[in-house]
């Protein structure tokens, strides 16, 4: 198994890299996301890689870091879809976007990937949720977990909830709540305020 891939980039197509890492040049399928920030041709790149055996073709899928790899291995074991299904997502939403997408029950935002329906959409929440908790997405921004620990993931369901009553999407409100600074002594009422200020 390669873990990754280290080594000079020497071509960029569609959908897919060259990676030339000793004498030898790895071809490298990569969501459209990476195709964007990648580095350019003739510099030193790393692509954190994850091989797909078929009866009839070794595939090589390659990202620019280790969270977008691990996402990527979470969606292939729903069922329906396939690595071509996991980089089209990843694709359209970034890591963090989905996952936020994923804990508020967004099959809108997720069913927006290249031939992802609402019904995968629905089974891909339903079947990853419970593998993606609500203080990781805290920790992935570096707060204090302390912090997201003291208050309860009903008082953030709550304040979502809130605000989607107020005619914000899911993920909307997702995000403004994470990006909440968070006091151990905060109520749900004020965690709803602050959230609001993130979304003016």
């Amino acid at each position: 198994m390669l873990a990754f891939v280290k080594g000079e980039l020497i071509h960029i197509g569609n959908d897919y890299i060259v990676v030339e890492a000793g004498q030898i040049g790895y071809e490298i399928t990569v969501p459209q996301s990476v195709i964007v920030d990648i580095p350019r041709i003739g510099q030193e790149v790393k692509i954190h890689t994850y091989m797909y055996v078929r009866e009839d073709a070794v595939n090589l899928y390659g990202f620019l870091t280790r969270d977008d790899l691990e996402v990527f291995k979470l969606l292939i074991t729903v069922s329906g879809i396939g690595p071509k299904g996991a980089c089209a997502i990843l694709s359209v939403l970034t890591t963090d976007e989905l996952k936020y997408a994923i804990l508020a029950d967004d099959s809108k935002t997720i069913s927006k990937a290249p031939g992802v329906g609402s019904k995968t959409a629905q089974k891909l929440i339903i079947e990853l949720k419970d593998k993606m908790k609500i203080e990781d997405m805290f920790t992935s921004n570096n707060k204090d977990i302390g912090n997201v620990a003291s208050i309860s993931n009903d008082c953030v369901g709550e304040a979502v909830q809130a605000l989607v009553a107020l005619g914000y999407t899911s993920t909307e409100a997702t995000k403004a709540v994470r990006a909440v600074n968070i006091d151990g002594d905060m109520r749900v009422e004020d965690l709803i305020k602050a959230a609001l200020k993130k979304l003016i």
